[in-house]
């Protein structure tokens, strides 16, 4: 079986802390998706002085992609390995928010694991943490929900294809099979929000809708490599040639 703690082998954005941890820069999740909460004004304040978002939109599509791609990373890929849903439960979960976009660290309370398989997983990392975060930063900035739930679909993706990017890597193939699995019957629709493919022996997402990155003075009109906004071919074409590409 993989410990948890060693996840952090295959990429670090699956680095994950055991044990409550201390500190005020520390934010636990269940106190981040209550309305109105100031932790997720201080995620979307974190992103925009890193971006300089121009529109709240723009911002709340960037924090969700960026913190969708690293808060449920590591149980992600512990599901995909053995099958085993590592217990991220709001209530058990803490985010350290980096200085710039998303989360640097992420902690558990302890490494235990939740009865069930794949409805389990959806629970925990979708309905119970990643949807609702995304229906309130609908209902703070007005982003379109369909807009909102592709970050969740495009994070959660990074989940399987951060794994075939480092030295330390996961067949590609298997973790495909995986990822489709995960995503074929996922709550939210995120099946139709886009999709992964291989491309120069790694697993890439390609976007059905866009984040916005672009449009803030940090994104300098440059496009994601998995955005919606480049022909589907020419994303492909970018990811076999490895040219540096954005990715959440």
């Amino acid at each position: 079986m993989t410990a948890v703690a060693e996840l952090a082998k295959y990429a670090p954005r699956y680095a994950l802390e055991i044990g409550e941890p201390e500190g005020s820069e520390w934010l636990r999740v269940d106190r981040i998706l209550e309305p109105g909460s100031p932790e997720l004004t201080e995620l979307l304040k974190r992103d925009d002085e890193a971006s300089c978002h121009r529109t709240a939109h723009a911002n709340a599509l960037s924090m969700m992609s960026f913190y969708a791609g690293r808060a449920p990373a590591a149980a992600l890929l512990l599901w995909a390995l053995e099958g085993r849903v590592l217990d991220i439960r709001p209530e058990n979960l803490w985010v350290r928010p980096h200085e710039g976009h998303g989360v640097a660290a992420v902690a558990v309370r302890s490494a235990v694991f939740l009865p069930g398989g794949l409805q389990t997983l959806h629970d925990v990392v979708l309905r119970q943490h990643l949807l609702p975060l995304a229906e309130e930063l609908h209902r703070r900035t007005r982003a379109g929900l369909r807009q909102v739930y592709g970050g969740v679909a495009a994070g959660c993706a990074m989940g399987f294809c951060a794994a075939t990017r480092e030295e330390t890597t996961v067949d590609p193939a298997y973790l495909l099979g995986r990822w489709q699995t995960f995503v074929a019957e996922a709550p939210g629709g995120l099946a139709r929000l886009g999709d992964v493919e291989t491309a120069a022996g790694k697993l890439v997402y390609l976007r059905n809708t866009c984040c916005l990155y672009y449009t803030s003075e940090a994104g300098t009109a440059t496009l994601c490599g998995s955005c919606c906004l480049t022909p589907r071919n020419e994303r492909l074409t970018a990811y076999e040639g490895g040219r540096p590409i954005l990715t959440v």
